[in-house]
């Protein structure tokens, strides 16, 4: 088999999530949507998500604290699981965890003991940044997507993302390799309301419909990209379904729920804020192309 050489696609996309299901939940549409078209899409996942609830009975007893601490195994085949589901025929899109499967543990939420760990990964301090610096030298993406301060919804694990992606970000650029483009994933407001809006019309049994504000989402106008997914969403659908220990998808299909029995939609659309880099709208005034305006320069600049 031929080695690989890294960074020689003309579009490549580095995406860093916290856990496993991050990455289905929040850009799998895009993942799936560029490894159609060809491009190199590396996916870095930064913990196992140890310390998730579990929906359901089956695999319960995986459960950390009380249980048999084993869950982090599991999920790392539900993530393998999500991004063949992604991939195209004859290809497979393997994951990637930083520092290896296994280096950094789920924090666990704010307050919680699983934070004392030593492995936690809020206290990856530098070397998460340094081994992130290193992948992206490595893999050269014009494109890299994180999360925003708030960590999505304020779990310290997608705080410590936020971090480590930016500060990645800049530490490549001082030593050789610019992001043209860095964005964060983020939800619209305006798809929150309808999309809770139609599926008031349908909660399934046990669930319950969020309270005003309850889930997390930026105004319209803060929205700087809007990647249409309706061509791969079925693939995101299923990828967020091959999660099973975290997330249950609805009969319609068109909405999800976490342990917390919490309705949320699945829009047909993932949104990003451009915070690095030059924007290029289309005529309807956001981004479509995550990619727009990026010219290989050799430094990975977007130079118009």
């Amino acid at each position: 088999m031929t080695e690989r050489t890294w960074g020689t696609a003309d579009r490549r996309l580095l995406i860093v999530h916290a856990h496993p299901d991050d990455e289905s939940i929040q850009t799998a549409g895009v993942i799936a949507h560029h490894l159609d078209e060809g491009a190199e899409v590396t996916v870095v996942t930064c913990t196992l998500g140890e310390e998730g609830e579990v929906i359901g009975q089956r695999w319960a007893q995986l459960v950390a604290g009380g249980g048999a601490d084993q869950l982090g195994g599991y999920r790392i085949l539900e993530l393998t699981r999500a991004l063949e589901i992604l991939s195209p025929p004859g290809h497979r899109l393997e994951p990637y965890f930083l520092g290896g499967a296994g280096h950094w543990r789920d924090s666990g939420m704010a307050g919680s003991p699983a934070a004392r760990n030593p492995r936690a990964f809020t206290r990856a301090g530098d070397e998460a940044v340094d081994l992130l610096t290193d992948l992206v030298l490595e893999r050269r993406p014009q494109v890299v997507i994180g999360y925003d301060p708030a960590g999505t919804y304020g779990h310290p694990d997608h705080v410590g993302v936020h971090r480590v992606t930016t500060d990645a970000v800049a530490a490549a650029a001082d030593r050789g390799w610019s992001v043209a483009k860095h964005y964060w994933s983020v939800s619209e407001r305006s798809a929150v309301v309808d999309g809770l809006a139609i599926a008031a019309m349908r909660v399934p049994d046990g669930w319950r419909m969020p309270a005003e504000g309850e889930l997390p989402s930026y105004p319209d106008d803060e929205i700087t990209t809007e990647i249409d997914i309706r061509g791969v969403y079925d693939r995101k659908v299923d990828a967020m379904a091959a999660h099973a220990t975290q997330i249950t998808v609805a009969p319609s299909r068109r909405e999800y729920a976490l342990s917390n029995d919490i309705v949320q939609p699945i829009p047909d659309a993932e949104h990003f804020i451009l915070v690095r880099g030059q924007a290029h709208p289309a005529p309807g005034g956001r981004e479509t192309d995550l990619f727009a305006g990026v010219v290989e320069d050799g430094t990975g600049d977007a130079s118009r």
